[in-house]
């Protein structure tokens, strides 16, 4: 287990809930997330709308462990769930019919973690 060198009160719950759903439910994509979240700041993943329009199917499930920023277009709704959003990503996403949840939301509609893709 990846030691966690954080001091986000929130960026830990989130990491200890999802290496408990992924003990529960005997399923690695929670603990993979957890493990790239639980990375420093810097390594953490920041995905473009672009890539997320270029490498997903409509109506698709997607996690980032990290940020999701606004440049590009989305011309296919998802359902997008990431540790946070910047203005602008969220407004686009909401557009193109699509949702943002966050990471625990997600867990919480899918325990098992089936249909749903690590963007990176």
């Amino acid at each position: 287990m990846r030691q966690v060198k954080s001091q986000n009160p929130e960026l830990l719950k989130l990491i200890r809930s999802l290496r408990k759903k992924a003990k529960e439910n005997d399923v690695a994509i929670w603990r993979d997330v957890a493990n790239r979240l639980s990375a420093s700041k810097r390594r953490r993943t920041s995905v473009n709308l672009s890539r997320l329009n270029r490498y997903t199917k409509q109506k698709e499930a997607v996690v980032v462990p990290g940020k999701v920023l606004g440049a590009g277009k989305l011309e296919h709704p998802l359902v997008v769930a990431a540790f946070a959003f910047s203005d602008e990503a969220r407004q686009k996403i909401v557009q193109a019919k699509g949702k943002c949840l966050s990471i625990s939301e997600l867990v919480e509609d899918t325990p098992k973690g089936s249909n749903v893709r690590i963007m990176e």
